[in-house]
């Protein structure tokens, strides 16, 4: 298949499946083209939350064209990552204008776009999706038929043995303790959607359609559905990236030695480009910078020592040190999903306050916070940045870089606010200022 038409050349896609097998012919296409085409700079983008190539494709021809034009005497290679993730109908699109963006439902139901992503992204279980849909139409008050539906939802979500993508659901490791499920699948669903109905209601309060309105737990119920794919979208993600992408960056390194390796990624495929470094071949060091654009993962993944408890460290701790460069975490307030929805379904595991607690990522050193919410924490040496003064200034030559990227990253409604606001040429700057590119 041959890659599609785009604003910049060279570009090449590769291809992902759920474990992390690439497709070969894309591969190797990429291997053999960066060494034809005299690449030096290669920026390779993982996408976050989309459901076909084409929504993936729009978005990387809309954030590598102004490229070429900030760096003219470049000879700069691009790549856009595919990997098997799905979207909400009524969740933003990067590269849609919020004019033609579809309003979200008033009922919690399952449209049919969404019943279709449900069933590509997770084949062979049809009937547990119409059951699902079947509930969300009906919203029985019975609080049994709320513990049904999670207990459906659960089972959808699950992972099928045998596969590696159990290894890779912790942002967290404690030495010699098993990770868990999150308790908003262990534990009570109807809980879990009363919780999740209350801070959507918040939300909605908060945002341009503001008033009073009773939380409906089956809104909830619908929220505990996206969260729990989320959460399936998060193991994924990181098997795509260590078991993936790091091998194909290695094979990259041997086939063309002189090219400089530019990982970005979006929401979890600013996860996947992180794992990607957890799945370098040994002694590899062609990644010069890695840049996460509003990351949907834990603050603390590359930290040795949580602020909470001292046992425990990150997922990911100590592996900013595989980058021959700095790693830059673009971090924004107004990015409502990670700010409140991320850590709401992350505290679900055991945190005794209230996790309808109103946007409870604005807490510095928050448990449960997301790095695209407020930067890389608990991490010693690392510097803070204003977009505008990154853009500035010489940034660091290794480590972390936090830049606070409100500026740009701000417009978006509820429930996601401005996690999709990422197409500004202010950013694609910030990845040439990282690596060093001009």
């Amino acid at each position: 298949m041959a890659d599609p038409a785009m604003s910049v050349t060279p570009y090449w896609e590769v291809a992902f499946d759920a474990d992390g097998d690439p497709e070969g012919r894309r591969r190797d296409r990429l291997l053999a083209g960066v060494t034809e085409r005299g690449v030096r700079d290669l920026i390779v983008f993982a996408h976050g939350w989309n459901t076909d190539r084409s929504g993936a494709t729009r978005l990387y021809d809309r954030f590598f064209a102004p490229v070429p034009r900030l760096a003219p005497a470049a000879r700069i290679g691009y790549v856009g990552v595919l990997w098997p993730a799905m979207r909400f109908s009524d969740e933003p699109i990067p590269d849609f204008p919020r004019a033609v963006a579809a309003e979200p439902p008033r009922r919690p139901v399952l449209d049919k776009d969404t019943r279709h992503a449900l069933l590509d992204t997770f084949p062979g279980r049809a009937i547990l999706v119409d059951q699902i849909a079947r509930l969300l139409e009906q919203q029985p008050p019975e609080e049994a038929e709320l513990e049904e539906f999670g207990r459906l939802v659960r089972t959808l979500v699950e992972v099928v043995a045998p596969g590696p993508q159990a290894l890779f659901a912790a942002d967290t490791v404690a030495e010699g303790v098993p990770q868990s499920e999150p308790e908003m699948f262990a534990g009570s669903s109807a809980a879990a959607c009363e919780e999740f109905a209350r801070a959507l209601a918040e939300l909605e309060a908060s945002g341009p359609r503001q008033g009073f309105r009773i939380p409906n737990p089956w809104d909830g119920a619908h929220e505990l559905l996206r969260q729990a794919t989320y959460y399936a979208m998060k193991r994924r993600a990181g098997t795509v990236g260590e078991r993936g992408l790091g091998r194909v960056v290695g094979q990259l390194a041997q086939a063309a030695p002189g090219v400089r390796v530019h990982l970005v990624g979006h929401s979890f495929g600013a996860r996947l480009v992180s794992f990607a470094l957890r799945g370098l071949p040994e002694g590899v060091r062609a990644v010069k910078s890695v840049t996460l654009l509003q990351g949907a993962f834990s603050h603390y993944a590359f930290a040795a020592r949580l602020p909470h408890d001292a046992r425990t460290g990150g997922v990911l701790q100590g592996q900013q040190n595989r980058v021959d460069g700095p790693l830059v975490c673009c971090h924004s307030r107004h990015d409502a999903a990670l700010g409140t929805m991320y850590p709401l379904a992350s505290r679900m595991a055991g945190d005794s306050r209230s996790a309808a607690e109103p946007v409870v990522g604005r807490v510095l050193g928050a448990k449960w916070g997301a790095m695209g919410y407020d930067g890389v924490q608990a991490v010693p040496g690392t510097r803070a940045y204003t977009l505008a003064r990154a853009l500035e200034a010489k940034l660091p030559t290794s480590g972390c870089v936090n830049v606070d990227a409100a500026a740009v990253v701000r417009r978006g409604g509820p429930p996601a606010g401005a996690h999709s606001d990422i197409l500004h040429p202010e950013l694609a700057r910030l990845v040439l200022a990282a690596g060093r590119v001009r």
